[in-house]
């Protein structure tokens, strides 16, 4: 314990920041999708892992990180389109395990294909050359693309925030979320805003996963783990709640993180204890609606 000093502890807080704004995304996801749905995504770790392959695939066609990180997401929100129009579709009404086991069975579906397609051990992956290095922040140097990863976690907020908030389309969204049949009644196609939501939320995990794709191994399996851990953000911030996703997320971050440092054996389990404890005072969590799952 001597040799913890400050400047460790700040360094470590930062990683967990890093590592928080990853599942923030991930759960922003999550949780829009669920909010005007009610669709447990159990697929949306395997459109993050395809972000990250698709990353590095389109890394290699074009040259350009900053080409790939546009791509990517764009992609990957139309396999989440032609997802939700063809296979989740015709599952609503039918009560909200069957779309869960539909979705289960074709993140195994995407994980045999990136397997077909990558090979069972993945794909190699470095940090773009223009992000690469370290900034000094005056408790020591911290590699710039974490910093990278930081600040692009919070132009996408912001700009799904704006979004929400202050367009049309985004009014329509949280009226939809509340009360779909009252939009129906005034004429607006719900069936397309889910299309578009669905597509937007698949389209986040893409771009989470070519964000993180530099900092973790990219294989067929990378999305199981972190499915699991957005889960835990997702219920902690409140099922639906896209301000809790984010609090969440860097809360789990920054967990995961500091008992890496104290307990590295104990830092997986870390996040599930929060998780209880968290239920046990608040079981819809920090900003989710008590019955909702209902």
């Amino acid at each position: 314990m001597g040799e913890i000093t400050l400047s460790l502890l700040a360094a470590q807080l930062m990683t967990g920041i890093a590592l928080g704004a990853v599942y923030a995304l991930l759960a922003i996801g999550l949780s829009l999708i669920f909010g005007m749905l009610t669709v447990v995504n159990f697929a949306h770790g395997a459109f993050f892992m395809v972000g990250a392959f698709l990353g590095v695939y389109f890394l290699g066609l074009t040259g350009s990180f900053w080409f790939s990180l546009v791509l990517t997401p764009l992609a990957v929100g139309a396999i989440g389109l032609l997802t939700e129009r063809f296979l989740v579709r015709p599952l609503y009404g039918r009560g909200i395990d069957y779309p869960l086991l539909l979705t289960f069975g074709l993140s195994w579906v995407m994980i045999e294909a990136m397997r077909v397609l990558f090979g069972i051990e993945g794909v190699p992956t470095s940090t773009p050359a223009a992000l690469r290095g370290a900034v000094n922040l005056g408790f020591g140097h911290f590699p710039l693309y974490r910093l990278f990863l930081i600040g692009a976690t919070a132009v996408v907020i912001l700009g799904l925030y704006l979004f929400i908030e202050k367009t049309r389309f985004g009014l329509i969204v949280r009226a939809g979320s509340r009360d779909p049949e009252i939009v129906r009644v005034l004429g607006i196609d719900v069936a397309r805003v889910w299309l578009i939501v669905f597509g937007i939320g698949t389209a986040i995990a893409g771009l989470s996963g070519i964000l993180a794709a530099p900092t973790r191994a990219v294989n067929p399996e990378m999305g199981i783990p972190i499915l699991a851990e957005s889960f835990v953000v997702t219920v902690v911030g409140g099922m639906g709640s896209l301000p809790g996703a984010v609090i969440a997320g860097l809360l789990v971050g920054v967990v995961f993180s500091m008992t890496s440092l104290f307990a590295p054996d104990l830092a997986e389990l870390s996040i599930f204890v929060l998780m209880a404890v968290v239920l046990l005072i608040r079981p819809q969590g920090f900003f989710g609606k008590a019955g909702l799952m209902s």
